[in-house]
This record gives C-alpha cells, sequence and structure tokens, in this order.
C-alpha cells in the first residue's frame, strides 16, 4: 500500500513548469488534474502556516509548565503525522473509485485539498 501511495503520489506530482494560468478555463483532463494539484499545493501552504503558528501557541505552553507536565507541542506533532496518514490514506481510496482512469489525479489532488483546508482552518482556530 505504501508503495502503491508513493508511486501514485509520483504520478501526480506537477511539476513547477507545468502550471495552468486560468483554472476556471481549464477543459483537458490534464490542465483539470494540473489546476486540482495546484489547489492542494495552495492548501498544503496554507497548512503549514497554520501548522507553525499552532505549534508556536503549544510551545508557549509548554515553556510555561513544569517539564513533567509539558507535551502539548508534541501531542500536536503526533496529531499532525496521525492526520497526515488518515488524509492520504483515505483520499487513496476515494481515488480508487476511479482506478485506471484519467480523472484520477483530479480527484486524489481534490480530496488532499478539500482535506487539508479543513485541517488548516482547525489549526488556525487552535492558533486563536
Amino acid at each position: 500500500m505504501l508503495l502503491r501511495a508513493a508511486l501514485l503520489a509520483l504520478a501526480f506530482a506537477t511539476p513547477a513548469a507545468a502550471q495552468v494560468e486560468d483554472c476556471m478555463a481549464a477543459t483537458t483532463q490534464l490542465d483539470l488534474n494540473t489546476c486540482a494539484a495546484q489547489d492542494f499545493a495552495a492548501q498544503d501552504a496554507n497548512l503549514n502556516e497554520a501548522y507553525a503558528s499552532a505549534k508556536d501557541i503549544l510551545q508557549g505552553i509548554d515553556a510555561d509548565l513544569d517539564p513533567a507536565d509539558q507535551g502539548a507541542a508534541k501531542a500536536l506533532l503526533e496529531a499532525q503525522r496521525a492526520w497526515i496518514t488518515y488524509r492520504d490514506a483515505g483520499c487513496m481510496a476515494e481515488a480508487y473509485l476511479y482506478e485506471g482512469g484519467s480523472i484520477q489525479p483530479m480527484i486524489y489532488s481534490a480530496c488532499r485539498a478539500r482535506v487539508t483546508a479543513a485541517r488548516a482552518q482547525d489549526l488556525w482556530k487552535l492558533s486563536e
């Protein structure tokens, strides 16, 4: 399964040079796949910012605690790692509905973008 996921992710990777200028006007499946990958990349960047913000907050909480009681930042890291595994496996399952089809990369990227956006929103709330 991990090898399959790695190969699928590699197959869906969009080179930096392969950008679609106007995704609202995309018509070919290749352009739609590229646009979905671009959307995921944007959501992933937002997630990374949200994670860094939440991590800073939790590290601040840890700094005010006795060392024996610290663990907020570590709990966030463990949760994030588990969440990434969950996201990728769930989206892989969703993409399997289109196994072998040219739409499969779009479905995988769109799922990852959607789920990542929701996770980023949760992390931003944690930072408030």
